[in-house]
């Protein structure tokens, strides 16, 4: 039996009711959790929209697909939703549900979450062999609704994982000293977590799955309307693990440097340039 129930199979839709006290008895324990507030639920979801997602799990990019290869991530995929089959659609409409952010905010205490409709680095992810995304903390502001970052939820599609198999969802101590928390990224596992400064996490350790199979999972992110003047933003922030090989990324330290030493007045015309100037470098 899944921890969410589903009411209709086909378009993946929750029970409005039963989801209004779902979470509630999970908050002490996802509140209390180290090094910040975060929890692993097992059979989330019914395992035959699982299956389904897998099944017509994309082989192809989409229009918005997103590839990284870089030091930071490498061989790193992500698929919106919106180029789906229209089953899957449906049921990544129905995280967005009110009755799912219902379920979120009676798990974390997190009052007035909304929904990402455009999908800013969600949907589906990839990562092949080999791959790995560094430990990091997230972008903060989704400019288009001008919201603050809060949740994070992941949903693992991967059968007979383990983590010796690499791509364990690392959790780290605000200090950057050690890992707190490793889940292997198991089929039907859910992790939540809150996301803000010191969130930090990733999955280091390169995809080594021994039949070449791909790490793949369900990835979205809930904001609130609590983004202010002062409010700073920042784009993903990689940070080095000791006594690793880890590459610092140079651009976000120089972008870091802007937005600490300037005044938001200044800042912010000033990381518009610096964003253009980068995009034009690209298309060189």
């Amino acid at each position: 039996m899944s921890y969410l129930e589903i009411v209709d199979l086909e378009h993946g839709l929750f029970d409005p009711e039963v989801m209004k006290t779902k979470g509630l008895e999970l908050q002490e324990r996802y509140r209390s959790a180290e090094p910040f507030p975060h929890i692993a639920i097992d059979d989330f979801i019914s395992p035959s929209i699982l299956d389904l997602c897998l099944d017509q799990f994309p082989s192809e990019r989409d229009p918005d697909s997103r590839t990284f290869d870089r030091n930071q991530e490498r061989y790193k995929t992500s698929y919106n939703p919106d180029y789906l089959s229209p089953d899957v659609r449906a049921f990544f409409y129905s995280l967005n549900s009110r009755p799912f952010i219902q379920f979120l905010e009676n798990l974390s205490g997190i009052k007035g979450l909304i929904p990402d409709p455009y999908y800013l680095g969600g949907g589906f992810h990839e990562t092949r062999t080999g791959g790995h995304l560094d430990v990091h903390t997230d972008f903060n502001l989704h400019r288009p609704m001008n919201l603050e970052r809060r949740l994070n939820i992941l949903i693992y599609l991967n059968k007979d994982w383990r983590l010796e198999y690499g791509g364990g969802l690392e959790l780290w101590d605000e200090k950057m000293a050690s890992c707190v928390q490793a889940v292997s990224p198991e089929f039907g596992r859910c992790v939540v977590f809150s996301t803000n400064d010191t969130s930090f996490h990733g999955h280091p350790r390169p995809v080594n799955h021994p039949l070449n199979a791909p790490r793949r999972s369900i990835a979205l992110y809930y904001y609130t309307a609590t983004w202010n003047d002062a409010s700073r933003p920042k784009t993903t922030q990689f940070k080095a693990r000791p006594g690793t090989k880890d590459v610092a990324d140079w651009k976000v330290r120089r972008n870091e440097l802007i937005n600490e030493f300037l005044p938001p007045v200044l800042s912010r015309p000033v990381m518009r340039a610096v964003r253009k100037i980068d995009r034009s470098a690209k298309k060189r």
